[in-house]
Parts: C-alpha cells; sequence; structure tokens
C-alpha cells in the first residue's frame, strides 16, 4: 500500500515518486532504446557503459535502476539491523552500523541537488560508500568509485519534499525507520557472486581497454581481407601489449592466470611486429592478427574465470 511507509514516508509521495516519477523513467527508458541493439542487452551492463549511452538512456536507465533498488530495500517491517556475512562486514570495514550510516548520512546530506547515497561493493569485494548526481551509480563508467550496490538512498527533492520540505536531514532520519537490513543482507551477497563484479573489475583496467581499441581497428579489417590497418599499427599493438603486461590488474580478478596469458600476449604481439616489419607474405600476417585476437579473448576469459 501507498500509505505502508508511513510516518516516514507519506502515501502521497510514494504514489507520486513511483507512479509519475520512475514510470517515467521506464516509459522513457524503452522510448530510448526501442529499435537499437540495446532494446535486447541487460540493464546492468547498458549503465556499465553509461559515457557512450547518451544521455536519455544514462539517465533514464539509471533511474530505472536505482528505483527499483530503492524500493527493494525498504519495508514497513524492516528488520533494524544487519545479521551474518554483512553484519561481519559492516563492522570490519566501518567499526560499527552507527558509523556506517553516519557515513551514509554524510554522502547524502553533502550531494549538492540531486542525486544518491550507496552502499556498494567494490571491485576487491570490499563494502564502501559513496554518492552519485542525478541518477547515476557505482556500476557506470562515469562513477570514480564502482562496483555493485546494495543499498541506495534517494536524494532527489521529489522524495521527500512534499512532507519534508527543504529538511533533508529529517528525511534521511526517517529511512532509517523503513530500511530493511535483511534485504540489503541478500543483495550483499548475491554482489559477492555475481560475474557483474568481475566485469567492472576488468572496465576499469585502462590498459586492458587501451589495447582492445587497437586490437578491434585492426583486427576486423583483417577479417574482411584488409591487412592495411594491422601493418600501420602493428608497432603499436606491440607497445600497447607490453604496456597492458606491465600494469597492475585490478583487484578482484585472478592476477595469477590473467599475468600468464598476457605474457603470451605481449610476445605475440612483438612476433606480429617483427613480421611486419620484415614484409613477410600476406597470409603469415593474417594469421599472427588472428592468433593474437584468439589469445586476447584468452586474457578476457581468465578475467572472468
Amino acid at each position: 500500500a501507498y500509505n505502508a511507509l508511513e510516518p516516514a514516508i507519506d502515501a502521497r509521495t510514494m504514489d507520486i515518486h513511483y507512479n509519475r516519477h520512475h514510470q517515467a523513467y521506464v516509459n522513457n527508458l524503452n522510448k530510448a532504446v526501442a529499435g537499437t541493439p540495446l532494446a535486447t542487452v541487460p540493464l546492468e551492463v547498458i549503465l556499465m557503459g553509461a559515457s557512450r549511452r547518451g544521455d536519455a538512456v544514462r539517465n533514464n536507465g539509471g533511474g530505472h535502476y536505482n528505483h527499483t533498488l530503492f524500493w527493494e530495500i525498504l519495508s514497513p517491517t524492516a528488520a533494524r539491523w544487519p545479521t551474518g556475512a554483512l553484519a561481519d562486514a559492516v563492522h570490519q570495514t566501518f567499526g560499527s552500523l552507527d558509523s556506517l550510516k553516519a557515513l551514509l548520512n554524510q554522502a547524502a546530506a553533502t550531494r549538492f541537488g540531486s542525486g544518491w547515497a550507496w552502499l556498494y561493493v567494490g571491485i576487491d569485494g570490499r563494502l564502501a560508500v559513496t554518492s552519485s548526481p542525478n541518477q547515476d551509480n557505482p556500476i557506470m563508467d562515469v562513477m570514480p568509485q564502482r562496483g555493485i550496490p546494495i543499498l541506495g538512498i534517494d536524494v532527489w527533492e521529489h522524495a521527500y519534499y512534499l512532507k519534508y520540505q527543504n529538511k533533508r536531514g529529517d528525511y534521511l532520519a526517517g529511512i532509517w525507520d523503513v530500511l530493511d537490513w535483511k534485504a540489503v543482507e541478500a543483495k550483499y551477497e548475491a554482489a559477492l557472486k555475481d560475474p557483474l563484479l568481475r566485469r567492472i573489475a576488468r572496465d576499469t583496467w585502462t590498459e586492458l581497454k587501451d589495447f582492445h581499441a587497437v586490437m578491434a581497428q585492426t583486427f576486423h579489417p583483417a577479417e574482411e581481407g584488409d591487412l592495411g590497418p594491422v601493418k600501420a599499427r602493428a608497432a603499436e599493438l606491440a607497445a600497447q601489449a607490453t604496456r597492458l603486461k606491465a600494469s597492475v590488474i585490478p583487484p578482484g580478478l585472478p592476477a595469477d592466470g590473467v599475468s600468464r596469458s598476457l605474457e603470451k600476449l605481449a610476445v605475440e604481439a612483438e612476433a606480429l611486429h617483427k613480421m611486419v616489419r620484415k614484409h613477410k607474405k600476406d597470409e603469415a600476417i593474417r594469421q599472427a592478427i588472428f592468433s593474437l585476437h584468439d589469445r586476447f579473448h584468452e586474457v578476457m576469459e581468465e578475467c572472468d574465470h
């Protein structure tokens, strides 16, 4: 019922927030992706590449994801304290539940304008607190701190203004009365097992993304029989592979397996460079770029292992 969370959240605010604001995000997201490949892509994957999606997809996709999470962690019969693994993680990271609440309240209170405060699982598997503007969230590549959110507090004025007016602090005090730690605990345990966490970790790896860009720009023309880009950029491929091998593997990824694959990648990229420099036959160069492409996918598979 819309009045189920009273007095923390009044029925009129809940009705407007859910039926107008959240519904608008859903409608506008569906409109933005209609007839495009994104129409069949999971929402989390869309959000990972938020910087490349355009404002309509980024804002409405974030709005839908964020509000869905928000509703799922609110309850009129909320568990008031975390238990189990989440309780252990809270105490290990923040010292106490009160300390965590204080950090979340601070993140929410100091977020200028509209936005969210988050408790999330970082790519290293540890809990962390951050805030975001508008409808951004830690999944997105526009955020400096990334991971999977498990608790979000909406601090857009439409979430509280009818009841609390400009008293955001009073709204934040009331939220804790309906914040269900049992639901947050379930999200915490799911996040630790979610392959998305490693995909986000991989997505934070700048050197990997830089190599991938050159790999795509040389391999795909080679698939069509055009070896010009490979020959022109073989030295760049080798340099990027060496840079990637020397880079720091993000936490949360299997370092040993990934490191071994990167060693092989760098060797093959340098071999391709030498073949181009010595003007080897096109067929040999074609086989080498195809082999390098396969080796790169081995690296990607090791990241997800």
